[in-house]
């Protein structure tokens, strides 16, 4: 799965969207049953934290890869985010601040459903939008320059690097669509009455977008994509091929970490376990 990771410039136009693994589904059961386990093991090693990060096209199939991807893992371990429009509160914060008050604990996985990556790619698209921040040196739309952009992308890397550096293993996921595919998906929304509560008018008004927003996701891979933050582009046409790949590539990745491992009992527990039994058997 390395190929489908982000370490020179990407041109996504030229990037897969459909790649088909024969088996899917079964692949993902037999590894998604390995995460759950590795899962345990973070928690109770308790030193790492695990940062999982999913950016698409609307229709790329974000919500179904969270849930398929991790259905085997205990509750306790993970919490998933969903970013919405910023709410009144998070806007008299700076952009970054939810999402660093949303970042999983040490021993925890925190899936963000969306990312901070929202506030360079839609707000670049729509500069309109970054005016909501009421930001003192942005007045006008004129404000937002190119070393507007420099600067925030500065700030995510300096954000990722400082959490990797604290002990949060972060994993990057562009779930790459092709045009078609969403087309058909929207159909699918609108011809199935199970699921209309899905579409909504403002979707066609993206999509006439599409090429704007494929520019602005290709620079923010392409600037972001860091050795201790790296990007991986999933082909997404397929959805079974999709959260087969991402969970491999976590599983593959994770179980390179040899120091995580449960953490031994102390001596004295150790030396007492057949008193313990004992005293339970005796009750």
């Amino acid at each position: 799965m390395d190929n489908y990771k982000v370490t020179t410039n990407i041109t996504l136009k030229n990037s897969e969207t459909k790649v088909i693994i024969d088996h899917a589904e079964k692949e993902l059961k037999s590894v998604r049953k390995k995460l759950g386990k590795l899962q345990d093991t973070i928690y109770a090693h308790g030193k790492y934290a695990v940062l999982v990060c999913l950016q698409g096209m609307d229709t790329s199939g974000k919500d179904s890869l969270i849930r398929e991807v991790f259905k085997d893992f205990n509750a306790r371990g993970v919490v998933v985010h969903s970013f919405k429009v910023p709410t009144e509160l998070e806007l008299k914060h700076d952009y970054i601040w939810r999402h660093y008050i949303a970042l999983p604990a040490r021993g925890k996985f925190g899936v963000f459903n969306r990312t901070h990556y929202e506030n360079v790619l839609v707000t670049r698209v729509h500069p309109g939008y970054i005016l909501g921040e009421n930001m003192p040196t942005v007045n006008t739309v004129d404000d937002i320059d190119d070393a507007f952009w420099d600067k925030r992308f500065d700030e995510i890397n300096n954000f990722e690097k400082h959490i990797a550096d604290n002990g949060t293993i972060i994993f990057k996921f562009f779930l790459n669509l092709s045009k078609e595919e969403q087309k058909r998906r929207l159909l699918r929304r609108l011809e199935k009455q199970e699921k209309n509560w899905k579409f909504s008018p403002g979707d066609l008004k993206e999509r006439k977008l599409w090429d704007k927003y494929q520019e602005c996701y290709e620079d923010a891979i392409n600037r972001t994509s860091k050795p201790h933050a790296p990007w991986y582009t999933i082909p997404a046409d397929d959805k079974p091929t999709a959260r087969y790949m991402v969970a491999k590539i976590m599983y593959d990745v994770l179980s390179k970490y040899t120091d995580i491992r449960e953490p031994e009992l102390d001596d004295k527990i150790k030396e007492n376990l057949q008193q313990y039994k004992e005293e339970l058997n005796n009750e």
